[in-house]
């Protein structure tokens, strides 16, 4: 089995980018997408020199909008052949063009919010900085994530869903936290589904799969082996796959049938944990309620049943503190 642990690596002037996984469909609306949503998802696959360029587009766009190709290069330490080869890869066609959307995005940034508190926390950062930085990444990563999810795909994921036999979810790590999230909203509602993030059990479980059943794999950087290598037995055995990552040219998207991405920038001691997490369960949250419009009779009676199944282990208390007032049977 090959080792799938890291992104694919590539010379400094090669760029492994464009090599799109053939039979997936993917979730990301490049035309529409956000260029700095594009090119963070693609930045592990970029070659070394097309590396550098994104760092300096990425830390500061604005500026990137108004300097010349010959600029960008320079500070990139590289030519303005490789300036072009990075607009190409990022899917913007030419240098032109990237600063155009530049200028576009951060027009649209600037009037959502007043404030920009960037990602990187600092060591000298006061806890009202350091809160300040927090919401801000996970509300755009909320944001960042909804405008960049590809509607139509999620809508056939969801038909999916509504039709399997049997629904199995894998994820380890933060990642396993998302994956029992999605099998306790589904199973709520009457849905036949598992989550499982034992390297062992996810395979065994994938290989009683068939035609009519799901599999979803959850992986922030879309390389986990586990998780890809569990997707890729179900799908030997017929089912459908699907996958949810932040990278759509990750490993996971080979042995993935629909590829839904997310849109998280992690801060400094947060990698691949926190924004992450909350932008996945803003897509768990769209399957989950897209399956329940599709079984609305069936899903608010289970609902209910599960409501009233767990009402007896609350406290007989009202959200403001005050007692409930006891039930006379009248």
């Amino acid at each position: 089995m090959p080792t799938v642990s890291n992104f694919p690596t590539a010379a400094d002037d090669v760029s492994v980018a464009t090599a799109v996984p053939e039979g997936a469909v993917h979730a990301a609306r490049e035309s529409e997408t956000s260029p700095l949503v594009r090119i963070r998802s693609l930045l592990p696959g970029l070659a070394r020199a097309e590396q550098r360029v994104a760092k300096v587009v990425l830390e500061d766009p604005s500026a990137v909008a108004r300097r010349s190709i010959t600029e960008v290069a320079l500070a990139a330490n590289t030519s303005e052949t490789t300036v072009t080869r990075f607009c190409k890869a990022v899917g913007v066609g030419g240098y032109p063009q990237l600063r155009i959307a530049l200028a576009a995005d951060t027009a649209r940034t600037e009037a959502r919010s007043t404030r920009n508190l960037g990602g990187e926390i600092g060591v000298d950062d006061d806890l009202a900085a350091v809160v300040g930085k927090v919401s801000f990444a996970d509300a755009r990563a909320v944001e960042e994530t909804a405008d960049q999810l590809d509607v139509p795909t999620l809508e056939r994921v969801i038909e999916l869903l509504s039709e399997a036999g049997r629904i199995d979810v894998y994820g380890v790590g933060a990642s396993a936290f998302v994956a029992a999230d999605l099998q306790q909203k589904l199973h709520r509602i009457g849905r036949i589904c598992f989550a499982w993030s034992d390297t062992h059990i996810m395979l065994t479980s994938a290989a009683v799969l068939g035609r009519g059943d799901v599999a979803i794999g959850v992986s922030h950087t879309g390389a986990t082996t586990d998780t890809v290598e569990a997707l890729r037995v179900a799908r030997e055995h017929g089912a459908t796959t699907v996958s949810l990552t932040n990278f759509p040219r990750s490993p996971i998207t080979e042995v993935s049938d629909y590829v839904l991405t997310t849109a998280a920038r992690e801060t400094t001691f947060r990698s691949g944990a926190t924004a992450s997490r909350i932008a996945q369960l803003t897509v768990i949250d769209c399957l989950f309620i897209g399956v329940a419009q599709r079984h609305m009779d069936t899903a608010s009676q289970a609902l209910d049943a599960t409501r009233e199944a767990v009402g007896s282990h609350r406290l007989g208390v009202r959200p403001d503190g005050r007692r409930r007032p006891r039930e006379t049977g009248k």
